[in-house]
């Protein structure tokens, strides 16, 4: 019996039994790829995309090979992506049974790219010879979310002696697949597939949702192709001698497609029309920016790449932007990602954390729902909008399962009023911080010890809570899981934060009894933290407290960002320090997640000894807050150099903890994202702690704290840097004995700008 018909006989007849097995099977499928995913803290399980070319412009996404295609085998994460949906997972061209030669990727303006290929050697219906190299082809891409669509152009050139003649086939593969299934976090048997058709002179492929929403992919040739297939299009190209020829592709996305959504979609523009376009809107963010220069075109090239990431990474959600936290596994809104990414960016735009902010509180907690972790205060951790989020079969609609969100929030709130000098945001959300910190208190501390802690009631909630969210990132030294309920080092120094720096705006509006209710439960908490967490055999903090309060004492990056915050008794942050540059902590390009000394240490795991770009900026700043100015250069330094690395210097969301000495390059981690929000933030973060910017906008003032510069940058300027209402141009320059001086070129508006060079040298400016 055929294949097929096998197939098609065991759902009938004697064989029903044997397709519910194979549902079960599948069931249990589905159980095992969501436990490797939750317990083995990966974040996706597809091939590598490492080196993906990436696009990204608002909502919608595209991931290539370096020659530009994607892949037509699914076990990949590359594709065209609107909405938590693959629409297209496959697309590949050929010049008759041959792939192009890529010969550079070039202008990956974020949203659009340039790829110059040509043709290996050719042998067209065994007979004509078309020798390597004569045939140029030009790919002109442009992703345009106004469509939303993919475009491409590709110009054909014949740079031999001869006419030639030659086949262009192109395929594509479409399964619409939800990002969950792509991760491999779910299969997908949801919808259905509706067979493809040729509909006015576009090849259209549907999929008719089981959320009863009718998602279209129209593929759109010209000139019409000579055959039109069901998976793409075959064109018959002649050139003479020196002519060319183009072919224009667009993949148009329609969600809920009928004909008055078509006729509602804005015209397709020219595409140079709508390159320059875009690139006219990306100028504008950037110009908004502080701007950065100096003597080092490695700085000027990383920071340059941070700004413009940032830029790609900016969604809209209900009128309101936020950094999404990275491509391709988290274009959402993410509670964490989202809050730190615009922590990092105050210093340059803060327009970004006041949107951020007001969609937190918008989906704030306000009930117990187990499915979802949600209670009533609690910040969102994730947000997604796709078929398996509409039918109920993931809980984040949102999902709740972070326990840093809401201190974070409660910092950016205080932070972004220190920068803009306006109590109009705190106001605004005032019923929404009490509420947050009400959570902290009562939710957030179910055992009444002070700390705040988490364990998750959902069945397909996460395990684990923190920033290290994958199941396997809390251990003990002996290798072992810890235990909830987890408390977390960094997180009871982000409360101590919160509350620390929340007390001086409740100050300000003349509640001066909250102001000092919050002050002592700051200062409560950092004794008791002190206290209970140190290590004091290890000489350094616990990574958590677990069940029945005993700690997990593996050595880890985590008490870094407890530095940060400021929460670490002033004799235990020079032990603290040291351990972090130490050879189990250091790499030599960053500071681990892990020490390498520890049982459960891996140089790819996740959270189990990678490096985290973003974490490193914490963690300097932490070095700066303690007055650890070498110790701070030190990371700022290898964080840069790493960068240098990736492609177009960009920061990937994390990569491996292998020694500098045993490679000469950072080693990737697979599936990380790029760009990614907070690692796009971290260098321009690094750059605000080892200049000492501190914004203090209700006095009108920007003070610089003893400021120092890492040995590759001898002088660096900052133009129109914003606190309040006013701008600051200064430049900061490196003398043979390592002082940085300051020099406030320009002041535009109401600042005193103060500058402490240690001691009791205070200089101050004000124009």
């Amino acid at each position: 019996m055929p294949e097929a018909s096998k197939s098609m006989h065991a759902e009938h007849g004697p064989h029903k039994q044997a397709a519910k097995q194979g549902r079960a099977g599948t069931k249990r499928e589905n159980n095992e790829r969501r436990r490797r995913l939750q317990s083995e803290g990966r974040s996706s399980v597809t091939r590598s995309i490492a080196h993906a070319v990436v696009l990204k412009d608002r909502d919608v996404f595209f991931l290539c090979e370096a020659d530009g295609s994607v892949p037509l085998k699914a076990d990949h994460g590359l594709g065209l992506y609107y909405h938590d949906c693959r629409y297209l997972s496959g697309y590949e061209f050929k010049l008759g049974a041959a792939k192009p030669t890529v010969l550079v990727c070039t202008g990956v303006s974020g949203f659009g790219a340039t790829l110059e290929l040509t043709n290996p050697d050719l042998r067209i219906n065994h007979r004509q010879l078309i020798r390597k190299d004569e045939i140029g082809i030009r790919l002109e891409r442009l992703l345009d979310s106004d469509q939303p669509a993919l475009r491409d152009v590709f110009t054909l050139r014949n740079y031999g002696t001869n006419t030639v003649e030659f086949p262009i086939d192109f395929v594509v593969a479409s399964r619409f697949e939800p990002l969950f299934a792509v991760r491999g976090l779910f299969g997908q048997k949801l919808g259905h597939r509706c067979p493809p058709l040729w509909e006015d002179g576009q090849l259209v492929l549907r999929y008719q949702g089981a959320d009863k929403i009718e998602r279209v992919l129209s593929i759109q040739f010209s000139p019409i192709p000579t055959f039109p297939k069901d998976n793409g299009a075959r064109f018959e190209v002649k050139l003479e001698r020196a002519k060319k020829k183009e072919i224009h592709i667009s993949f148009s996305i329609t969600e809920g497609a009928n004909k008055h959504a078509q006729a509602n979609k804005p015209p397709a523009r020219d595409l140079s029309e709508a390159k320059a376009l875009l690139q006219s809107y990306a100028n504008r963010w950037l110009e908004s920016t502080t701007q950065i220069r100096s003597n080092s075109s490695l700085l000027n090239n990383v920071v340059e790449r941070s700004l413009h990431d940032l830029y790609l990474l900016r969604t809209s959600l209900e009128g309101e932007q936020f950094f999404a936290a990275g491509v391709p596994w988290y274009v959402t809104l993410f509670g964490r990602d989202s809050l730190i990414a615009s922590l990092q960016t105050l210093a340059y735009n803060p327009g970004i954390a006041e949107q951020t902010l007001r969609l937190m509180a918008r989906y704030q907690g306000t009930k117990i729902d187990h499915w979802r972790d949600e209670e009533p205060g609690k910040i969102m951790h994730e947000l997604r909008v796709g078929e398996m989020a509409n039918l109920n079969e993931i809980p984040q609609t949102p999902y709740y399962g972070t326990v840093d969100a809401t201190p974070l929030f409660l910092v950016l709130v205080a932070r972004h009023a220190a920068w803009t000098g306006e109590l109009a945001l705190f106001n605004d959300l005032r019923d929404h911080i009490e509420s947050a910190l009400s959570w902290i208190s009562i939710y957030g501390d179910q055992n009444q010890d002070g700390y705040l802690e988490y364990q998750s009631s959902s069945k397909n909630g996460l395990s684990n809570q923190g920033w290290k969210d994958s199941g396997d990132a809390i251990v003990n030294s002996d290798g072992s899981l810890a235990h909830p309920a987890i408390s977390l080092v960094e997180v009871q120094g982000y409360v101590y934060l919160a509350k620390a720096s929340l007390a001086d705006l409740y100050e300000r509006t003349g509640e001066s009894a909250r102001a000092q209710e919050l002050r002592d439960q700051a200062e409560a908490l950092r004794f008791r933290f002190n206290r209970e967490f140190w290590l004091e055999e290890r000489q350094f903090y616990a990574l958590a407290l677990q069940a029945q309060n005993r700690p997990a004492a593996a050595i880890s990056s985590n008490p870094g960002q407890a530095l940060w915050t400021g929460i670490v008794d002033a004799k235990n942050a020079g032990p603290t320090v040291a351990r972090l540059l130490s050879e189990e902590m250091f790499s030599g390009w960053g500071i681990r997640t892990l020490s390498s000394k520890e049982l459960r240490y891996n140089p790819i795991g996740y959270h189990l000894g990678t490096v985290w770009p973003h974490d490193n900026s914490l963690i300097v700043a932490g070095f700066r807050r303690y007055g650890f100015d070498t110790e701070a250069c030190r990371v700022f330094t290898a964080i840069v150099e790493a960068a240098q690395h990736f492609e177009h210097y960009r920061l990937p969301e994390v990569f491996a903890g292998f020694d500098r000495e045993s490679y000469d390059v950072p080693v990737r981690y697979p599936v990380a994202c790029h760009p990614q929000a907070w690692a796009a933030g971290a260098v321009p973060y690094l750059l605000q702690a080892v200049l000492g910017l501190t914004a203090e906008g209700f006095e009108h003032r920007l003070r610089i704290r003893h400021p120092v510069l890492p040995e590759f940058v001898r002088w660096l300027e900052l133009h129109r840097l914003r606190v309040g209402h006013a701008h600051a141009d200064l430049r900061f320059e490196r003398a043979q004995n390592g002082t940085v001086h300051v020099t406030v070129v320009n002041i535009d508006g109401d600042l005193d700008v103060v500058v402490e060079d240690g001691g009791e040298d205070v200089r101050k400016w004000h124009v």
